[in-house]
């Protein structure tokens, strides 16, 4: 089966057919290696994920079922234990066939305006829509190795902007929490920033984690995030002490 254009989920059956849901596992082995009792939770989820979120197939491109709880089960897994409330400030995601070029514009010291177009595997509005590439969410399991996830990357950075200031920090309960966020996640990226520096200027080995989480903390929050769902192992050997700041943040109680 297919949806037209922006075809919510409530419309439709309820429930995942378990062919369905076994075929999404089967294909990411980081979801299907999760306990039982994780998958169940969830399952569950990404039906509720479903009925209250809208996709819009751009240039041309139709979502499949198959394709719609694919996006879904990696988008539920950042708030498995945190509630799909953390979504609640955005209805749509848009799927490209490809990467997006964004149009971008940036003044320099004398005024004038330079634009130019960036490509875009996912975006995240403030408030608004998340932007994806489906050839990159369809390559979810072949890049895990190398921490890789735009699903999770973009849906992360929404629960980094869900107290309106996007700088690595999700909202924390405490004040003694978020200075110790702060401290940790500020800690790693300069150790991180410092090896994409050695790595790009001095022949230094290449970092496991995409350079692109050495743009700024936010990127450097989203960035680990994705590593740290779909390729725990490696994540834990390259930042233990992240992974003890995440799994207090996304596997509370």
């Amino acid at each position: 089966m297919i949806w037209p254009t922006w075809l919510p989920w409530q419309r439709r059956p309820r429930g995942i057919p378990e062919d369905l849901w076994a075929l999404v596992l089967s294909r990411h082995i980081f979801l299907a290696d999760r306990p039982e009792s994780e998958r169940t939770k969830l399952r569950q989820l990404v039906v509720e994920f479903l009925a209250t979120k809208e996709f819009c197939g751009a240039q041309g491109l139709v979502i499949s079922d198959e394709m719609a709880v694919t996006i879904a089960a990696q988008a539920v897994l950042p708030v498995l234990n945190l509630g799909l409330s953390w979504y609640d400030d955005f209805v749509g995601i848009v799927v490209h066939p490809d990467e997006v070029l964004a149009r971008r514009s940036w003044a320099d010291d004398t005024g004038v305006v330079h634009e130019y177009q960036e490509a875009l595997a996912g975006e995240a509005l403030d408030g608004g829509p998340i932007t994806l590439s489906w050839r990159d969410v369809a390559a979810a399991s072949d890049s895990a190795d190398q921490g890789y996830n735009v699903v999770i990357h973009e849906f992360v950075h929404k629960l980094d902007q869900r107290d309106g200031i996007v700088d690595g920090c999700p909202p924390l309960p405490s004040r003694a929490e978020r200075e110790v966020w702060a401290q940790t996640l500020a800690e790693c990226f300069e150790a991180f920033s410092e090896a994409v520096i050695i790595a790009d200027r001095f022949g230094g080995p290449a970092t496991w984690l995409d350079p692109y989480a050495a743009t700024d903390a936010g990127e450097f929050f989203a960035t680990s995030a994705e590593a740290y769902f779909v390729n725990r192992t490696r994540f834990a050997q390259e930042f233990p002490q992240l992974l003890s700041l995440y799994d207090r943040f996304f596997r509370p109680g």
